[in-house]
C-alpha cells in the first residue's frame, strides 16, 4: 500500500465548523520565494566550499556533486511552488520551535520554516537549517505537542548531522563497490552467469547495509529528540502519542468507497450511469508467486518498526511508561487542523495526482461534507484525466491495478476509472465543470 494511499485514512477524522466560505492559502508569494532562494544558493555554496577543503580528491568531490544536485532539485521544487510562505502555519511552527529551545542551546538559532503542499504527515531538516514541515502532519496529529514531537526527532538528525554523514557513506561505499566489481571483472569469465549473481549481491548488500545505517540513525534521533522535547514544556507522553499516530499512519488501509456513492455522483442528466462502469479486471488466472521477490522488503525499510522506536524510548526513559491525559489542542492549532484539511485537494491537484483527488473527493462527498467545494475540485480533476486520456499519457496521473498492493476499493475505483471512455470522462469533466460556472456565477 503507497504511503499516498494510507494518506486516505486521515479523512476519516472528523472536523466540526469548516467554513462555507474558505479562503485558500495565498500563494502570492513571489517576493518570499525569491529572497528565500537567494539565500538558500548562498548557503548551499558555501556548504559545498567547505565540504571540499574539509574533503580531499574524490571524496570531497563526489560529496559536492551530491549537494549541488540535491541544491538544485530543491530549488526548483520552491520555484514549482511545492511550499508556500507567509502562512498562518509560520507563527504556530516557529512558536513550537521557540518552546523547543527552551533549555536546549543545542537548536539552532537560525532555522528557516518552510511549509510543503503535501498530505503525508512529515517533516525534515535541510543543511542549511531550512526546516520544512508538511501540512499532512496537522491532517493526522491531535495537538501542536505532538506536532512538537516530530519536529524535535527531526533536530535530533540535525544536531548530530545524519545527512552529512549518509553523504559520506554513500561516497565512501560508492569507492568500494567500483573497487569489487573491478575485481569481479578481473576475476571471473563475461559469459559466466556467476558474473551477474556476484554484481547483484553487491547491491542487494549495499541496500541492506544502508537501510540498517538508516534504521539506526532514526533511533538516535529519536532518543535525542526526546531529550529535547522533555527539557521543553510539553507533556513528555505526547512524544509517544504522536509515534503511536504516526505507527497508525504506517498499518491502516483506505475505507470502502460505497457503490452507491457512483451512482449518486455520476448518474448525470445527459449521461445515465453505466453499470458496466464497475466490472472488475479479473487477476484470478495471474500467478503471482511465479515471480520471487530477489530484495526482501523489511530489509529495505529505512526506518524501523514504529512499535520497536516506542518500545526502545520507553526502555530508555522509564517516565514514558507512565501514561498522561493528552493535552488539549489550541484555537490556533484547530484552525491549522482545518484548513489542513480544505488543503488536501489543492494540495492533490497542485502535485498532479488527478487520480487521487478524484478518489478523495469523492470520499468527502460521500460524507456529504461541503459538496460545492469538493464537487468543484472533482470537476477541475476530471478534466485534467479527460487532457490526459486525450494525449494518451493517463498512466502519469492513474494508477494501475496492483492486486497485491491495493485495496478492494480502491482497485474498484480504477476499474471505474479505466472502464470510462474518452467520451465519458468528457461528459463527467463538463457537467462538473458547468456546476462551477453556476456555483461561481451566483
Amino acid at each position: 500500500m503507497t504511503r499516498k494511499l494510507i494518506v486516505l485514512m486521515c479523512f476519516l477524522l472528523s472536523v466540526a465548523g469548516i467554513s462555507q466560505t474558505y479562503k485558500a492559502i495565498d500563494t502570492a508569494d513571489y517576493l518570499q520565494r525569491k529572497e528565500f532562494l537567494k539565500n538558500f544558493t548562498a548557503h548551499n555554496e558555501s556548504l559545498i566550499k567547505g565540504l571540499r577543503s574539509k574533503y580531499s580528491g574524490r571524496t570531497g568531490s563526489e560529496m559536492s556533486k551530491i549537494y549541488k544536485e540535491f541544491g538544485t532539485d530543491f530549488e526548483n521544487q520552491v520555484k514549482n511552488k511545492d511550499f508556500v510562505f507567509k502562512s498562518e502555519f509560520d507563527a504556530v511552527i516557529k512558536s513550537l520551535v521557540e518552546r523547543l529551545r527552551k533549555n536546549n542551546p543545542k537548536v539552532p538559532q537560525d532555522l528557516k520554516i518552510l511549509i510543503a503542499r503535501d498530505n503525508t504527515p512529515n517533516a525534515y531538516c535541510l543543511a542549511d537549517g531550512t526546516f520544512v514541515i508538511n501540512m499532512g502532519l496537522y491532517n493526522w496529529m491531535d495537538n501542536e505537542a505532538q506536532v512538537a514531537g516530530v519536529i524535535s526527532h527531526e533536530l535530533g538528525h540535525k544536531i548530530e548531522d545524519h545527512t552529512l554523514k549518509s553523504v559520506l557513506n554513500i561516497v565512501e561505499q560508492n569507492t568500494l563497490d567500483k573497487s569489487t566489481v573491478q575485481y569481479i571483472k578481473e576475476t571471473t569469465d563475461q559469459r559466466s552467469l556467476g558474473r551477474n549473481e556476484k554484481a547483484f549481491d553487491i547491491l542487494k548488500n549495499r541496500i541492506y547495509k544502508k537501510s540498517v545505517e538508516k534504521r539506526k540513525l532514526e533511533m538516535q534521533a529519536d532518543n535525542l529528540g526526546y531529550v529535547i522535547f522533555k527539557n521543553s514544556d510539553f507533556k513528555k507522553s505526547e512524544f509517544i502519542n504522536g509515534l503511536q499516530k504516526l505507527q497508525t499512519f504506517d498499518t491502516i488501509s483506505p475505507r470502502e468507497l460505497k457503490i452507491e456513492t457512483y451512482k449518486k455522483l455520476f448518474d448525470l442528466p445527459k449521461q445515465a450511469f453505466n453499470e458496466k462502469w464497475m466490472k472488475k479486471e479479473d487477476f484470478s488466472l495471474y500467478n503471482y508467486n511465479f515471480y520471487k521477490e530477489k530484495l526482501n522488503k523489511d530489509s529495505l525499510a529505512s526506518h524501523p518498526e514504529m512499535e520497536k522506536r516506542i518500545e526502545s524510548l520507553k526502555k530508555t526513559f522509564p517516565e514514558l511508561n507512565i501514561s498522561e491525559e493528552s493535552e488539549k489542542p489550541s484555537e490556533a492549532y484547530l484552525a491549522l487542523k482545518r484548513t489542513a484539511r480544505m488543503e488536501i485537494l489543492p494540495n492533490y491537484f497542485h502535485s498532479e495526482d488527478f487520480g487521487l483527488g478524484i478518489y478523495v473527493a469523492m470520499q468527502f462527498l460521500q460524507d456529504s461534507e461541503e459538496e460545492k467545494y469538493y464537487k468543484n475540485w472533482l470537476g477541475k480533476c476530471f478534466s485534467k484525466i479527460y487532457e490526459a486520456r486525450k494525449k494518451y499519457n493517463l498512466n502519469r496521473y492513474l494508477d494501475r491495478i496492483e492486486p497485491k498492493n491495493q485495496s478492494e476499493s480502491y482497485q474498484q475505483f480504477l476499474n471505474f476509472m479505466w472502464n470510462l471512455s474518452l467520451d465519458e470522462i468528457k461528459n463527467i469533466s463538463d457537467y462538473y465543470q458547468a456546476n462551477e460556472t453556476i456555483v461561481k456565477s451566483k
